[in-house]
Formats: C-alpha cells, sequence, structure tokens
C-alpha cells in the first residue's frame, strides 16, 4: 500500500518461531496500526533506544489517522530492505516482518510476522523497557 507510515509503541510483542525466525505483536482492533498492518501484511517491530522514552510516549498520545508522526515528532527512518513500514535510526534494533498468521484474541489480533531481515545497532546497545508507566529504563548491568 502506498501512503504514509505510522509508529505506534506496542509492549506486547515476543518471539514466535525459530526456524523461521519470527515475531509476533498484539494490536488493538481499534488502532490505525491495526488497519496499516491489515492492508499490507507487514510490519517492523523496533527496540527502542535509552533516549527514545519521550518520543515514545509522543507517539503513543495521538493517533496515526489524524497526524504525520514521522513529520510531526522529527523521527529519522532508514529504507527496510524487504517491506515499506521503515526503519527507526536511532532504535537499539529493528525487524523487517511479514505477517504469516493472526489470531483474534477478543479485542486485539496477534499478528504473527516472518522475519525477513533483521538490524542491530552499534552505536545503542541498551533497550528501554516500560514497567507499567510512562517512564521508560533499560536493565541495569551487572
Amino acid at each position: 500500500r502506498e501512503g504514509r507510515p505510522n509508529v505506534m509503541p506496542a509492549g506486547w510483542s515476543m518471539v514466535t518461531s525459530a526456524v523461521p525466525p519470527m515475531l509476533a505483536v498484539s494490536i488493538g482492533h481499534r488502532r490505525y496500526t491495526h488497519k496499516l498492518i491489515e492492508e499490507t501484511g507487514e510490519f517492523v517491530i523496533v527496540f527502542p533506544s535509552e533516549g527514545m522514552g519521550d518520543l515514545i510516549n509522543y507517539t503513543g498520545s495521538c493517533s496515526g489517522r489524524n497526524v504525520d508522526k514521522f513529520k510531526e515528532y522529527n523521527i529519522e527512518t532508514l529504507k527496510s530492505k524487504y517491506v515499506k513500514p521503515p526503519l527507526i535510526k536511532d532504535a537499539v534494533a529493528c525487524f523487517e516482518c511479514k505477517v504469516r498468521g493472526k489470531l483474534v484474541t477478543g479485542d486485539h489480533t496477534i499478528f504473527a510476522g516472518e522475519v525477513l531481515a533483521s538490524y542491530v545497532s552499534e552505536k545503542y546497545k541498551d533497550r528501554l523497557y516500560n514497567f507499567g508507566d510512562d517512564r521508560y529504563r533499560t536493565i541495569p548491568r551487572e
């Protein structure tokens, strides 16, 4: 599908297969991202880096139906190799995924995507995690 991409913070993701490599993400039915994944059959999972906490909050506070979040928040992107959604430049890691299955679970759909390509940053090492509030932290190293 042609058009502008969207970015949405989604905390519900997981590995679902080693061979082939697959990741899954759970998206609410009313979300604009759900509509885009249904239409294109593609998505990119991004692990945010330490400085992206405010960006996560900003992009989660409005809908891509109404706002071009990439333009509004000056998000730097890189071109994906196999899918249309872009990579986010300052992420710890990005995974290009093609939908291979889906499961409706109440008010969400779990989209299982085959990882077609993955990228890990040389610059950023620590992924951000949300522990149930609007603050994001890395896991301390021992």
